[in-house]
């Protein structure tokens, strides 16, 4: 059973928002401005940024396509970490970061919607924390299954926002909500029993 976070305090978590992940995916211009958009939001209330960056054997650390899309950059005071699983927290301090910040809310936004977005969203709620996932700042790329077999971003993306507005998990929250919608000040509110 998860250790349920308590406080009231919200981090906004940006994963792989990297020149070559974001190369071919899908809605990539409107998405990054969301992400951007959400960003500012959070620096302007306060909210810490904290900003994952990928690396493997396809993604090498310090290529051209491992830096970060030219619209995003961490500020000099914000955690950055590196990761080679799918799920953020894993192989990281993440989590260790998380609990010294004492944030019990994550706001979530990236890619790829299908591997790592969805890896560390369930990290996110094993690990006791409240989720909300921000349904137009994640994307991904079609999905080849077979020769005949495609699976649209576009469909990628709506059943995670579907899936994560509709999982339960026992005293965590968790939603799927446009850029709009956010606001980190309520967000950070005590959540209601």
């Amino acid at each position: 059973m998860a250790t349920i976070r308590t406080g009231n305090k919200c981090a906004l978590l940006v994963l792989d928002m990297q020149e070559g992940i974001l190369a071919n995916a899908w809605r990539r211009e409107s998405v990054i401005a969301h992400v951007a958009q959400l960003v500012v939001q959070a620096r302007e209330s306060g909210a810490p940024v904290v900003w994952i960056q990928h690396h493997d054997e396809e993604l090498a650390r310090d290529s051209d396509a491992w830096q970060w899309v030219r619209e995003l950059q961490p500020s000099p005071e914000e955690r950055t970490f590196h990761k080679s699983a799918n799920s953020a927290f894993e192989q990281t301090d993440l989590d260790a970061e998380l609990g010294r910040l004492d944030i019990s809310h994550i706001v979530l936004a990236g890619a790829m919607s299908n591997w790592c977005i969805r890896a560390t969203a369930h990290g996110a709620l094993d690990r006791g924390y409240d989720l909300t996932l921000v349904k137009d700042a994640h994307t991904t790329e079609d999905l080849k299954l077979a020769e005949d077999r495609v699976l649209a971003a576009r469909d990628i993306v709506d059943e995670l926002n579907t899936a994560i507005h509709w999982l339960a998990y026992p005293g965590r929250s968790n939603t799927s909500k446009a850029t709009s919608a956010i606001d980190f000040g309520k967000l950070a509110l005590p959540q209601a029993s």
